[in-house]
């Protein structure tokens, strides 16, 4: 629709004014009282052809092809934009499009050909994911979707710090706790992880504790560490795939030292003079690149810091071959950024490749109280209790309703009332009464929802149908904005938007027996039930993307 408007008015540019430009862009006016779409062609113009704006513009207008029945007005404004409106009818008819590709209206191919990489979630693999994870892996995994609608091959990634201290304290932890079950004294460590599921890991190697009796200590702890951190990481990914997500790869740190990687990306800075030593450490260049300090990466005592594997991560990455690197964090990861990007781009990297997404934190509201969480003091509420109190679907949405730029409160009693004040049941609750609906139509009046015609325009002539259509119309440039903005939160606002205004429309039918769907009027009725299944179909799409069901009956 934008296009073919785009198309008409550069057709009319050009007849006025021949080779005066090539291309032209049409927006979406802040205000609708400014029309449908606008143009700022003719200011555009004013320094090349020498001439008052407004002048240009109503040369513009009076070239512009009106015959196929798409424009309705043409109003020029302030210093010479140019306001389209565009005709009731042909919204109308434009819903063709939705009824012709169903699930694929909304995706496109505009970045066909490119792979991108969406690493997110990446918890240290210590315990268990608690409600803040579920906010990453939620934004995470509707990012991946988004960009998938808009033509990437999308890869989803776990990284799995297993190479850092943690896997280390996680050991001594579980071994402190297998010593005290076999009636030895012994202190927990201070830097320990709390929890009850540690005491379970330590009753599960109790069997073989002969075998560990052979083992000097560090071996014991090391054993203990990576048992118990695959043991969670696969209840990691279990209580992810009950919240709908899921990763096409696992990536381990340990194998960046494994397969000497970490080395190979220290050397590479050194051949490229993008390091120095200083004190006994070694030090990334990283100011040379934008950072506000240099960064250390080799310590004194000659330990990697946490940037050299992330460097040497992030360069694998682009060894892949992708094109586009999405990496969901929390927001404490916010500085670590320029480091990261400084080291890529000495590198020879695309830096502005690397999008970064920090997540605010999660607020857990019980009873009007926030509940206080810490993994290692065991004072958290896990995501895998979140889902079951509340369902999947009610989880997703709550996590995608706000921008991840700002913090979320996390209502459990909003989450579990099936009222319209839940905005998730209100928008399922919308499609399935839409789905009560055709029923409806089929068992009394033994209509089935029809196929488009061009007869319908004329029968759908409410100011609330031009209105849903247009929004309808608009689903597809909000995916494309949304994946090329990464800003997912669009797609659970628009799903509501659309919700909102169908149940507008739906509860006007109570007074007014215009807005009726099933009604004495056979035609009507049919053009009526066409233009909700495009409703409906719309409504489907966006819960795709969001990745939430749409139930027929509730």
């Amino acid at each position: 629709m934008k296009e073919k408007l785009e198309i008409l008015l550069l057709q009319a540019v050009l007849k006025a004014y021949p080779n005066s430009i090539s291309s032209l862009q049409v927006e979406v006016p802040a205000d609708s009282k400014h029309g449908d779409f606008a143009s700022n062609v003719a200011m555009v113009l004013t320094k090349a052809l020498k001439k008052n704006p407004r002048e240009i513009a109503q040369t513009i207008k009076d070239n512009i092809d009106l015959s196929d029945g798409m424009i309705g007005s043409v109003v020029i404004e302030g210093p010479g934009f140019l306001n389209f409106k565009l005709t009731q009818g042909f919204w109308i008819r434009a819903l063709k499009i939705i009824d012709e590709q169903k699930k694929m209206f909304g995706v496109c191919q505009a970045y066909k050909g490119k792979k991108a990489m969406v690493e997110f979630v990446s918890a240290n693999p210590t315990g268990p994911l608690h409600i803040g994870h579920g906010r990453n892996a939620v934004v995470g995994d509707t990012i991946a979707r988004l960009l998938s609608a808009v033509g990437y091959e999308v890869t989803r990634e776990y990284y799995v710090n297993d190479g850092g201290i943690q896997i280390s304290t996680l050991g001594r932890s579980v071994y402190a706790r297998y010593l005290q079950k076999q009636g030895v004294e012994v202190p927990f460590p201070e830097d320990g992880y709390q929890g009850d599921y540690i005491a379970d890991i330590a009753a599960e190697l109790l069997p073989r504790s002969a075998e560990f009796e052979r083992m000097p200590r560090d071996q014991i702890i090391e054993t203990f560490g990576r048992y118990a951190g695959d043991k969670i990481l696969g209840e990691i990914l279990e209580d992810l795939r009950r919240v709908g997500v899921q990763f096409d790869s696992i990536f381990q740190e340990s194998s960046l030292y494994k397969q000497d990687k970490v080395r190979q990306t220290i050397d590479e800075l050194k051949a490229k003079n993008l390091v120095y030593e200083q004190e006994g450490a070694l030090w990334l260049r990283s100011t040379s690149f934008g950072d506000d300090k240099d960064r250390v990466l080799i310590k004194s005592d000659g330990s990697y810091t946490y940037l050299s594997p992330d460097i040497a991560y992030h360069r694998d990455k682009f060894k892949r071959g992708f094109d586009l690197l999405v990496n969901v964090w929390g927001a404490d990861h916010a500085g670590y950024g320029p480091r990261l990007k400084a080291a890529l781009l000495g590198l020879g990297y695309p830096a502005d490749h690397l999008h970064l997404v920090f997540i605010q934190m999660v607020s857990l509201i019980r009873e009007g109280e926030t509940v206080s969480m810490s993994t290692r003091r065991a004072t958290y509420e896990t995501l895998e209790d979140v889902v079951k109190a509340v369902g999947k679907d009610v989880a997703r949405y709550f996590f995608m309703m706000r921008s991840y730029q700002a913090q979320l409160e996390f209502d459990m009693e909003l989450a579990k009332k099936e009222t319209s004040e839940n905005p998730v049941y209100y928008i399922q609750y919308a499609h399935a009464r839409i789905c009560s609906i055709f029923e409806k139509a089929l068992e009394e009046q033994k209509i089935a929802v029809p196929a488009y015609k061009d007869e319908w325009s004329a029968l759908l002539g409410l100011p609330e149908e031009t209105e849903m259509a247009q929004l309808l119309l608009e689903y597809p440039e909000s995916i494309l904005k949304a994946a090329s903005e990464i800003t997912p939160h669009r797609v659970a606002h628009y799903a509501l938007e659309l919700a909102r205004a169908f149940q507008s429309y739906y509860d006007k039918a109570r007074s007014d027996d215009r807005y009726r769907v099933v009604g004495h009027d056979k035609k009507t009725t049919q053009a009526k039930l066409f233009f909700l299944s495009c409703v409906r179909q719309v409504l489907q799409n966006a819960m795709h993307v969001l990745g939430i069901e749409a139930p027929e009956k509730m």
